[in-house]
């Protein structure tokens, strides 16, 4: 098996030294330079400080809470961009559902297998270099313009700032604008994930993506049963 860069950091946090030593064992072995904390006040500490490429984040932290790790990186001008892969209990569908709309990039529910939170991983950091590769071209759709290569999002002139993972799925659907996109090629395409599993994952990433593009927002529209579809022209006005 090719063996990822390992320029590629993985910040890993939970509080439980057995799962934060599975999963450390894992991603080393599968070439990422791993850090590790055991608190969501470490867990800040060491973002800033080593800037990681992805942060494995535990939700149920004590003290700090991985929700709040969650926002204060997302509030962060120094970690806003860093990747996040969310663990959660099994069963726990509106953890997920707040961890997703605070901006987490994918989601795994404990128990999980160490073999697919590495790929998972793989896929999440395909997605942000993809965002970031090098090409200066970009699309205009009615105010929202998008810069590939830059990885710039505005709306009128005005940057709105994206995860890597909203900035990949609205790319997705500028380049296919018109067009209904199915929830299960979205997954496939923007999360690289089998099409019959995490639909929600899909709609909480749409729903903070209209919040941040503002009035703009309204040019994807949900199709009721299908998916979703970026109208190639202006948002309606009420």
């Amino acid at each position: 098996m090719t063996l990822p860069v390992s320029s590629e950091r993985v910040l890993v946090v939970d509080d439980e030294p057995d799962i934060v030593a599975l999963v450390a064992y894992h991603l080393a072995k599968a070439g990422y330079r791993v850090s590790t904390a055991a608190s969501g006040h470490d867990a800040l500490g060491l973002a800033r400080q080593d800037r990681p490429s992805l942060v494995v984040l535990d939700l149920m932290l004590p003290g700090l809470s991985g929700f709040d790790v969650l926002e204060q990186l997302r509030a962060d001008e120094q970690t806003r961009d860093v990747a996040v892969l969310m663990l959660t209990a099994r069963r726990d569908e509106p953890d997920r559902i707040r961890g997703l709309s605070l901006g987490a990039d994918d989601y795994l529910t404990k128990p999980f297998s160490p073999q697919e939170l590495v790929l998972r991983v793989g896929a999440i950091l395909r997605r942000v270099g993809a965002a970031g590769h090098t090409s200066h071209d970009s699309l205009t759709i009615g105010p929202i313009r998008i810069e590939r290569g830059a990885h710039r999002v505005s709306v009128d002139d005005t940057a709105v700032e994206l995860t890597p993972t909203e900035f990949k799925l609205l790319l997705t659907l500028a380049e296919r604008r018109g067009r209904v996109q199915a929830r299960g090629h979205l997954l496939e395409t923007v999360w690289e994930a089998a099409p019959d599993i995490q639909t929600r994952t899909v709609d909480m990433h749409i729903q903070r993506l209209r919040t941040k593009l503002g009035p703009a927002g309204d040019l994807i529209e949900t199709v009721r049963g299908f998916g979703y579809r970026l109208r190639a022209g202006h948002p309606r006005h009420p």
